[in-house]
C-alpha cells in the first residue's frame, strides 16, 4: 500500500502568508502611531513655552526669569542674581540647560510655575525641578543673545531659543517637518548630535545616519 504524504496546500500556504502580512502590517502601523505620538509630544513642548513667556509678560509686564520683581509678582519666587546687574533688561540670561540656581534661565521655570502657567515643582532644590521632555532629555529656554550651540549656514533667528535634548534621530526630521522646513540645518529649528562639537548643525544625512543616536533640537521664537 502506497504511503500518502500529508502537506500544506497552496491555498493553506497563501492564507498563512496573508495572516503573517497582516500581523506585520499591524505591528509596523502600530510603531508608526507610537512614533507620531512621541513627535507630537516633543513638538508640544516647543509650542507651550512661548505661551508661558507671553502670558507672563501680559500679566506682569516682565520676562520670566528676568523679572526683577518676581518675588512680588508671584509668592515664593526667587529673583535671579546672575549675571549680576543684568536683571530686567529683557534678556533671559544663562544657558538653556543651566544648573546654576541663580541664573535667569534656571529660574524661568519657577516663575512660570508659580504664576500657574506651567506644571512642575517650584522648589529649585527638588531633584525633578529641571524640566524634561517625553524622552527624558533636558528642556530649556534662553535668549538668542550669546547662543552658539547650533549655527548652520546662517545664525539662528528669533528673540528666544528653546532647546530639547535627548531626541533620537528617527524623530528629528519628522519633528522638523512638523514645526519648520524639514531641514535640520536651516530655518527656525536646528538640530545637533549630542556628541557633536557645539556650533555645528546637522544635515538630513547626519540625522539619517544616526537615527538611533541622541540629538539636541533647538528652535528660535
Amino acid at each position: 500500500m502506497k504511503n500518502r504524504q500529508n502537506g500544506f496546500t497552496l491555498i493553506e500556504i497563501a492564507i498563512v502568508l496573508v495572516i503573517i502580512g497582516l500581523l506585520l502590517g499591524g505591528i509596523l502601523k502600530g510603531q508608526e502611531l507610537i512614533n507620531s505620538a512621541k513627535v507630537k509630544n516633543l513638538a508640544q513642548d516647543f509650542k507651550n513655552i512661548p505661551v508661558y513667556v507671553y502670558a507672563f509678560q501680559d500679566r506682569f509686564r516682565a520676562l520670566p526669569g528676568d523679572d526683577v520683581a518676581a518675588a512680588t509678582h508671584v509668592t515664593g519666587a526667587t529673583n535671579a542674581s546672575t549675571p549680576a546687574g543684568l536683571q530686567g533688561n529683557g534678556v533671559v540670561n544663562g544657558n538653556w540647560n543651566s544648573t546654576t540656581t541663580t541664573d535667569e534661565s534656571f529660574l524661568f521655570w519657577q516663575h512660570v510655575r508659580l504664576a500657574g502657567l506651567a506644571p512642575g515643582p517650584t522648589n529649585t532644590a527638588d531633584a525633578t525641578y529641571a524640566p524634561t521632555n517625553s524622552e527624558g532629555g533636558r528642556l530649556g529656554i534662553q535668549s538668542n543673545v550669546g547662543f552658539a550651540s547650533i549655527t548652520g549656514p546662517t545664525a539662528m533667528t528669533g528673540t528666544y531659543i528653546i532647546c530639547s535634548a535627548g531626541i533620537l534621530g528617527r524623530f528629528v526630521l519628522q519633528l522638523d517637518t512638523t514645526l519648520d522646513d524639514g531641514n535640520p540645518q536651516t530655518g527656525s529649528l536646528r538640530s545637533i548630535l549630542s556628541s557633536a562639537i557645539p556650533g555645528d548643525a546637522s544635515t538630513a544625512a547626519t540625522v539619517n545616519a544616526n537615527e538611533a543616536n541622541a540629538f539636541t533640537v533647538c528652535m528660535g521664537i
